[in-house]
């Protein structure tokens, strides 16, 4: 069977990558004035958002999921050219980018009777929502069939973890993000967060009085979550996620490489290629604001 591949924006994969692994983006909206909501990456660049930010650090933009419209104009085609379609959303407890895709669903099929098409709640976001899209699409390159690729997706995304930092917390709490996180809200000024990702939360694991304590921290909790598994770094798939800063994340991926190398004498040693930075895009960023920073694990499909 002929499937199509779908995500929504918060996989904050390079537009480029997706376009060259056939994988069709339904992007967010982002706002700086509650009025003017534009399409992440059509009619806002992620690097002119993040700029946007920077010159105005006490303007806290919003995010919007995609409509159901959105979703019906990406399913249609596909489903009228036979397709099945395999769209994977941000975890529902952040966004109702589900909620709406379901909707769609329901009117494409009513439009389309036969049409096939599967909605999966990722349980995670940004760069790791991205890595499970690719497996995804590596799924899909090596030949597997639809229902094994759904079955897979949904055994493996237990499996994804971001281990990151932000500049501050202030966007966590304008973004209404703050969650488990509130016990750090009144702490003192000046601490760096550190944020698990799992299982649709986030999650305090900790704070540093530093952001270079903190970049030691996120490869820390790494090395405590291989640990907990007992499985091999290779079963996994790697990214770092970065915001505006991108000579810090490659600084962090040269840092990241050489523990990686010498902790589990990896053979052959991991390059760049094994570690791909990703920028975490707008419509993520309205939360963790522009000096977000992270490594993104999940465990490989095959």
């Amino acid at each position: 069977m002929e499937y199509q591949i779908i995500s929504d924006g918060s996989c904050d994969l390079p537009p480029e990558l997706a376009k060259e692994k056939n994988i069709f983006v339904v992007p967010f909206y982002v706002s700086f004035d509650d009025h003017t909501y534009l399409k992440e990456m059509e009619e806002i660049g992620v690097r002119d958002f993040y700029e946007e930010m920077v010159r105005n650090p006490k303007v806290y933009p919003k995010s919007s999921m995609p409509s159901v419209q959105d979703y019906t104009d990406a399913f249609l085609p596909f489903a009228k050219q036979g397709k099945a379609i395999i769209c994977i959303c941000i975890t529902t407890k952040f966004s109702g980018s589900m909620q709406s895709a379901l909707t769609a669903k329901e009117m494409v099929e009513e439009e389309c009777p036969g049409a096939k098409i599967t909605v999966i709640d990722a349980t995670v976001n940004t760069v790791l929502q991205g890595l499970y899209v690719l497996e995804a699409a590596r799924m899909q390159a090596a030949g597997w069939e639809y229902d094994a690729v759904v079955e897979r997706l949904e055994t493996i995304k237990s499996t994804g973890r971001i281990f990151f930092t932000v500049g501050d917390i202030e966007y966590l709490k304008h973004g209404g993000r703050i969650g488990k996180l509130s016990g750090l809200a009144g702490s003192i000024l000046g601490i760096r967060p550190m944020i698990t990702l799992k299982e649709g939360e986030i999650f305090p694991s900790g704070i540093t009085r530093s952001r270079k304590k903190s970049l030691e921290k996120i490869l820390e909790l790494l090395a405590g979550y291989l640990k907990e598994t007992g499985k091999d770094l290779s079963t996994y798939t790697c990214a770092i996620g970065f915001g505006y800063d991108k000579e810090e994340a490659e600084a962090f991926r040269t840092t990241a490489l050489s523990f990686l190398n010498e902790t589990y004498s990896c053979s052959p040693a991991l390059t760049e290629a094994d570690l791909p930075l990703y920028q975490i895009g707008a419509g993520i960023s309205v939360h963790t604001g522009p000096y977000p920073l992270g490594f993104g694990i999940l465990e490989k499909a095959f």
